[in-house]
């Protein structure tokens, strides 16, 4: 009874110190296999992080880890130090180093593009801030398009001379509404590289952006209609906004 007894406590005995040595060889490969990579020290991901993440809320999803420099991009981070006001330009996966080229600032942030519906196609139309949402708009928001110019009325038939036209009414039409937006494109500020030609991006004034919406054919039509010969503005829906049959809005209307 004795012997089985130490028997089964010489065994337990061990199976620990057996469990202790492999994790004692474990670390020492560990660190056997970073001696002569010369290893660094970088920020890296410890759980997802969405696009446009504030860099100040950085903070509890990095860990700094020793990395063998050969593995290490030149644009990683060991710090956030500097990237104040900063935000994450797309979503970080866990394991991923983190890049200077994934923070930028948030006039910069373009949060991607959504499918176009079938049988829909897109179109693009440069609007300045206070056209869509002081640029607060990004793909999958839904909006009203409402478009604005003037009308030509004619003299009546009976007493006009061909081609005789008696004056202009400006008008102002919601013209379409639950428009997917597909894309906003927003330009980076412009800096002195910029002011003298060096810099090769697209160059739009006063913060304006490109915004892509999703219509069929003959609608993409108008809007291209409204672009070139009117003036456009976008309201933003949603779940609970109205959808109706508004008139259009001339003088009379705005003045009731």
């Amino acid at each position: 009874m004795k012997s089985r007894l130490i028997g089964g406590i010489a065994a337990l005995l061990l199976a620990v110190v057996g469990t202790a040595l492999l994790v004692i060889y474990v670390k020492g490969a560990d660190a056997r296999a970073l001696q002569g990579a010369e290893p660094v020290e970088v920020l890296v991901v410890q759980e997802r992080v969405p696009a446009g993440t504030p860099v100040d809320e950085l903070s509890d999803f990095l860990q700094a880890e020793a990395i063998p420099q050969s593995a290490v991009p030149e644009d990683s981070l060991n710090t956030l130090d500097g990237q104040d006001g900063k935000i994450t330009a797309a979503d970080l996966m866990p394991g991923e180093q983190l890049l200077a080229a994934r923070l930028v600032a948030p006039e910069q942030f373009s949060p991607g593009t959504v499918p176009v519906p079938e049988g829909l196609e897109e179109v693009t139309i440069l609007l300045a801030p206070e056209r869509m949402l002081a640029g607060r708009l990004k793909a999958g928001d839904l909006v009203g398009v409402h478009i604005s110019g003037e009308l030509v009325e004619e003299a009546p038939p009976n007493d006009r001379l061909p081609g005789e036209m008696i004056g202009f009414k400006e008008y102002s039409n919601l013209n379409f509404q639950n428009v997917l937006v597909t894309a906003v494109q927003q330009a980076a500020p412009q800096t002195e590289d910029s002011a003298n030609g060096e810099d090769e991006g697209v160059a739009m004034p006063n913060g304006s952006a490109f915004v892509t919406l999703a219509l069929n054919d003959f609608n993409a039509g108008r809007v291209i209609f409204g672009a070139e010969f009117g003036a456009i503005w976008l309201t933003k829906e949603t779940d609970t906004s109205e959808e109706g049959n508004p008139p259009v809005i001339t003088i009379p209307e705005v003045v009731k």
